[in-house]
């Protein structure tokens, strides 16, 4: 069968949750059995968010390819199970970097470069770049932003001739917002017809609608949405409020979103998805009773989207365990060593978040001190795990100036350092260690009692690490280099043994977490954090 497009487009406000609506509908798909991938288009002109501040734009997400990416990439992995790669997030940045790369070598034979065609069929060879493969039944592609923004128009305009140049293989999916006026206790619709006007100014017609809402949507008020909007009225679907974004996909089943695709995509189907390990992971949700504290210790506390993946890993495997996550931002910044007790004393487990800089970073330490002393279940992901070796260093090696070179470039105990092929470097965007690795455990250790295994890959975001010619003094006084790089000997898991479970990763375990197979490493640290409670 052909590859079949199905674009999301979003209206009215952003954060509507174009995301969730399109990895619920790939997940829908994939219980169905066919072979789906999904693709974020993003109009900023950063080549990719690896350089953007969390405070913007929400954590950056890593492929196994070593590509930095929109945080909806990790959704779209939580949801299908799938690994994504550097083809399934593009922004603008990267288009015009590519046609201007082709315009320098003369490959347009010295025609004047225009939006359109250059910049769109560019867009359009990305957006087929995926279905070219042969390996995909259906791409989803998701457009970033709101229609009307005049970032967006490109990639709206590259759509609008997609839609004439495949015909029916192709869709457009427009989720829009239906507020409820509290004081008219009214819905009003009019925002969804001004968004799909603005849609139809450039070319396109929505052929399903998703009504975003906080309020049920009377069937005659979707009657008149479908009508002011030429859309059918079975095409017409509600969002409403959930408990949590994993129902979203039994929802949007409910509303037969799934085989109004296939139909309008003319594409064979029968019964009904297989949804049978969802539901299992949702009933644990709606059961478990018990709760497992967890006090996450970092900067960007305000803005949670900063540890979107971390959040949603220690979720997956608290639900697993049948119990409900009660996770407590910490700031790093303003722990010290007169509160910390008061801080961290009810929490059964605590993690250290990664980050970069110095803010925020004595605070870290001052966590890890009073973790280790009072053997409270505590995991550190990337600088996290860094600030374990280093806090270690100071209060238990006697080195107390020790740190990173990253914080003080003159300090005398460099017991983390910047890695060796990155000390030549000055371009920020894409430089780091980035991707999946290898990892080799010791056996018996904690990690490689969680993983099963003592072969792993795991992906990574750094551009420091440990540094070897401490870890002599470091192992005789208790702390273990229980997991290494099997080609470079770089350090990648710290343990300390003889605790209930301290354990120190370089690599960022929570990417490769998802719904159906939960990372090992939190489920493991969730557990011991219940058997701490207890």
């Amino acid at each position: 069968m052909d590859t079949k497009y199905i674009f999301v487009t979003g209206g009215v406000v952003s954060s509507l949750g174009k995301g969730i609506i399109s990895s619920s509908l790939a997940r829908l798909l994939l219980s169905r059995g066919f072979k789906v991938t999904i693709q974020k288009f993003d109009p900023y002109i950063n080549i990719d968010p690896g350089t953007l501040n969390p405070y913007e734009h929400g954590e950056c997400y890593v492929t196994d390819d070593g590509h930095e990416a929109d945080l909806d990439l990790g959704h779209y992995e939580r949801f299908t199970n799938i690994h994504t790669s550097r083809a399934n997030n593009i922004t603008t940045g990267r288009i015009y970097q590519s046609v201007i790369d082709k315009e320098r070598r003369g490959d347009y034979l010295g025609k004047t470069v225009q939006i359109i065609p250059h910049i769109t069929d560019e867009i359009k060879r990305n957006v087929k770049l995926l279905g070219n493969t042969g390996k995909y039944d259906f791409v989803i592609t998701e457009i970033g932003g709101t229609v009307g923004d005049i970032e967006s128009l490109p990639f709206l305009e590259a759509v609008r001739q997609l839609r004439w140049e495949l015909g029916q293989n192709c869709l457009c999916v427009h989720l829009t917002y239906v507020p409820f006026i509290k004081a008219a206790k009214e819905l009003k619709t009019k925002p969804t017809q001004h968004s799909v006007k603005q849609l139809q100014e450039v070319g396109i017609q929505p052929d399903i609608l998703v009504l975003r809402t906080e309020k049920e949507i009377p069937a005659s008020i979707l009657r008149k949405v479908a009508l002011f909007c030429n859309v059918s009225v079975d095409a017409v679907i509600q969002s409403i409020d959930v408990p949590t974004i994993y129902e979203v996909p039994l929802t949007m089943h409910s509303q037969h979103l799934d085989e109004i695709v296939l139909k309008k995509t003319n594409t064979p189907y029968s019964g009904e998805p297989d949804m049978a390990k969802w539901n299992k992971f949702l009933e644990k949700l709606h059961s478990a009773t018990d709760v497992v504290k967890i006090g996450l210790v970092g900067k960007y506390v305000e803005l949670q989207d900063a540890y979107k993946s971390i959040n949603e890993s220690l979720f997956q495997a608290a639900t697993y365990h049948d119990h409900k996550l009660d996770l407590r931002y910490i700031s790093s910044e303003k722990l010290n060593d007169a509160n910390v007790e008061e801080q961290l004393k009810d929490m059964n487990g605590v993690i250290i978040a990664p980050g970069f800089g110095q803010r925020g970073i004595e605070g870290k330490f001052v966590a890890l001190k009073w973790c280790r002393e009072h053997d409270v279940p505590t995991f550190g992901i990337c600088l996290g795990m860094q600030c374990m070796v280093i806090e270690f260093a100071r209060n238990v090696l006697g080195l107390t100036e020790a740190n990173s070179t990253e914080m003080d470039t003159k300090t005398p105990y460099n017991v983390i350092d910047l890695m060796e092929e990155q000390k030549s470097i000055s371009n920020m965007g894409g430089t780091m260690r980035l991707g999946a690795y290898k990892c080799k455990l010791v056996a018996g250790s904690t990690p490689a009692k969680a993983y099963g295994n003592t072969e792993i890959e795991e992906r990574h975001r750094h551009r420091f690490e440990f540094n070897n010619e401490y870890r002599e003094q470091f192992e005789r006084a208790g702390m273990k280099c229980v997991g290494e790089n099997p080609e470079t000997h770089l350090v990648e898991v710290v343990e300390l043994p003889d605790k209930k479970w301290f354990v120190g990763t370089q690599y960022h375990p929570e990417y490769s977490s998802t719904v159906l197979n939960p990372n090992p490493l939190f489920m493991d640290f969730i557990r011991a954090a219940i058997e701490n409670k207890k």
